[in-house]
């Protein structure tokens, strides 16, 4: 393995360009995650479509468009059955998938990319499928739109806390500009997020009140993991970006690499919530 790359400055010059995407994108999903329904098997169709593209291109890059079409079939599949109201079968068939996947890129003799494939589906597919369930279910808008407050709150929070603070590095062999003060602040952040969301939209349901800010603390953690995780995968597969995608964010990997791991942790306090525990 290489040695770590060393910390680069943040380039502010193409701060102004982040926040037009940002700007743009961010007002499109809110949108979609309000209105449900088709709205929102399009926006999470299209965003399989786009990262299964990304993925093939970082782990097959001799056949990465065959390799996307596996994965994206395979998760396509399980979200459309999850879509219809069979959340157990669009787990099943992600880890079907997976498993079809592998022998899938071991028949076409890829000898070293069939774990590369399955985890593909799974890396995919599992959060996918795990957001069609939240927002598929009848009280999901208030989940759907509190998962993305912290995501997007603990993504925010961690880049200005760290970079007004700075400090000891998170974890300098993988992600050498992250500070331990931004984690601490990115969290504290999807916390405050979480409590807003609660207090601006109290008919949307969503957690009760006591357990809002353990919601926050702990999706808030599993958002700065999927980021941590996305890291050592780049380092990997020996990529700065998963992709050129959005203009000043790279790829959409890079964008939503929190929200991946954020979603199957909501959608574990959803069911858990579902089964009358409170907390």
């Amino acid at each position: 393995m290489t040695s770590s790359p060393p910390a680069k400055r943040f380039d502010w010059r193409n701060l102004g360009l982040r926040a037009i995407s940002a700007a743009i994108l961010a007002p499109v999903a809110v949108a979609c995650i309000w209105f449900g329904g088709w709205a929102f098997l399009v926006l999470i169709a299209v965003a399989i479509a786009l990262l299964t593209i990304e993925w093939g291109e970082m782990a097959d890059p001799e056949t990465p468009v065959r390799a996307a079409a596996i994965i994206a079939i395979a998760v396509l599949v399980a979200v459309f059955a999850t879509y219809l109201g069979h959340p157990w079968i669009g787990w099943t068939l992600v880890g079907v998938g997976a498993v079809t996947g592998a022998f899938i890129a071991l028949a076409r003799g890829k000898i070293d990319r069939p774990a590369d494939i399955a985890f593909g589906v799974l890396y995919v597919g599992a959060p996918s499928v795990a957001l069609m369930w939240l927002r598929g279910d009848a009280d999901g808008r208030g989940w759907t739109l509190m998962l993305i407050a912290i995501v997007w709150g603990a993504d925010i929070g961690a880049f200005l806390v760290g970079s007004a603070l700075k400090g000891p590095k998170l974890w300098p062999r993988f992600s050498p500009n992250k500070t331990w003060s931004g984690f601490v602040g990115g969290l504290l952040v999807g916390i405050v997020a979480a409590e807003a969301i609660a207090l601006l939209l109290p008919h949307e349901a969503g957690p009760g009140p006591r357990a809002t800010a353990a919601v926050g603390l702990a999706a808030g953690l599993a958002a700065m993991g999927g980021d941590l995780w996305e890291s050592m995968l780049k380092r990997r597969f020996g990529v700065k970006d998963s992709g050129s995608l959005i203009p000043g964010h790279g790829g959409l990997l890079d964008r939503v690499d929190g929200l991946m791991f954020g979603a199957l942790v909501m959608a574990l306090a959803r069911w858990i919530w579902s089964l009358g525990v409170g907390f």
